[in-house]
């Protein structure tokens, strides 16, 4: 899971760009609003309504930064990343609505000459000064997004830089309006709404993606299947399972080892392989390995055999007087080819003799009427 100092960096970092944001989007869209109004420009106004839902977004990184790094709990138990996701989508269907009022307005001034005023040049200072603004607003977030792996901060960040772009298209309608074009202020406000639409719909679709599950994109996959892959007794990865939290990665993985290694061994290797992922990249979260044997087909064939109970009741019954009790509490399982594999481990006494290969052959022998036995060794320690 993530480490508290950096679920605390992370909170603080949304918390600050939040609140930076949060000025400068109330400053511009005061500004645009009302300069937009008196300038008479549709254009300006719709962008300072633009600004002021990069405000709204603000808000939600705030609220965001406050709840969706809570350390995980019984009820949430992988974080409460989710929380950041669903704001998301909750944005994007904010911008969404506010693009089509805004290309409804402007459909309706194309279409009436009557709401086609001229606007004045101090729109275009405006528009300018918006452009500068928002481009160093979006410069910073994408910095902090990058940094703490933050997909609501990305977003945020690309809100800033359409309203940047928006801006840049007042410029150009405002100038074609000034220049004798009148419509070209009507057509900007209609191409400012087609970019917020835009922005809210890529902010849905990724966003949703993430909340019914959907895996890595396949170049990422390929990244992760060479880091466990080049682990020293991996033999296959049948399964990799993956899923986005908040921009932060879990994942879950079936890991083949030879059939012969002992479970400490095998354990260490999944251990090692989840280590490793871990430390690879910071927006991998939580690792699940599950340590398979190296044939799937022989995992089926394995299916239905006893477990050690089941076994060592029916051992005692055919070697019963064959070798000491306290034996059978010491055997070895193998579960291989479609057989249950019995180390027998015995104790040597000095001066008795004991041929490991005849006794194994002699409990082979006694029980053979077994469906499920396989090879039987004898050991001396």
């Amino acid at each position: 899971m993530v480490k508290p100092t950096r679920r605390k960096a992370r909170e603080q970092a949304m918390r600050r760009t939040s609140v930076v944001g949060a000025v400068v989007n109330l400053g511009l869209s005061v500004v645009k609003v009302g300069v937009g109004i008196v300038g008479h420009s549709a254009a300006l106004v719709a962008d300072g309504i633009h600004s002021l839902s990069d405000l709204a977004t603000d808000v939600m990184v705030w609220f965001a930064a406050t709840y969706s790094n809570q350390p995980p709990d019984r009820e949430h138990p992988y974080g409460h990343g989710r929380i950041e996701t669903a704001l998301t989508v909750a944005l994007g269907a904010v911008l969404m609505l506010t693009a089509l009022g805004l290309l409804v307005d402007a459909g309706q001034r194309a279409l009436d000459s009557t709401r086609l005023p001229s606007p004045s040049p101090i729109v275009l200072v405006i528009a300018a000064l918006s452009i500068l603004v928002k481009e160093a607003l979006y410069r910073y977030t994408l910095h902090v997004a990058v940094q703490h792996q933050s997909d609501l901060l990305r977003a945020n960040a690309w809100h800033h830089r359409s309203d940047a772009i928006s801006s840049v298209v007042v410029l150009v309608g405002v100038a074609g309006s000034l220049l004798g074009f009148r419509y070209l202020d009507a057509f900007a406000a209609a191409g400012v709404a087609l970019m917020i639409a835009h922005v809210a719909w890529s902010l849905i679709r990724r966003a949703t993606r993430e909340l019914i599950d959907t895996g890595l994109e396949p170049e990422r996959l390929r990244a992760i299947r060479a880091l466990i892959s080049e682990v020293e007794g991996v033999h296959g990865l049948p399964l990799l399972r993956t899923r986005s939290m908040a921009g932060r990665i879990v994942l879950d993985a079936h890991v083949q080892v030879g059939p012969q290694l002992s479970v400490s061994e095998g354990h260490q290797i999944g251990m090692y392989v989840r280590d490793r992922l871990l430390a690879s990249r910071h927006d991998i979260i939580d690792v699940t390995i599950h340590v398979d044997l190296e044939d799937e087909e022989q995992e089926q064939r394995t299916r239905g055999l006893p477990l050690r109970r089941e076994v060592v009741r029916q051992l005692r019954e055919c070697w019963s007087g064959l070798i000491p009790e306290e034996a059978f509490a010491h055997l070895d399982l193998h579960y291989f080819a479609g057989k249950v594999g019995v180390d027998v481990v015995l104790e040597w006494e000095p001066g008795t003799d004991i041929d490991p290969h005849q006794t194994a052959a002699r409990l082979q022998q006694a029980a053979q009427q077994l469906q499920w036995l396989g090879e039987v060794r004898a050991h001396l320690r």
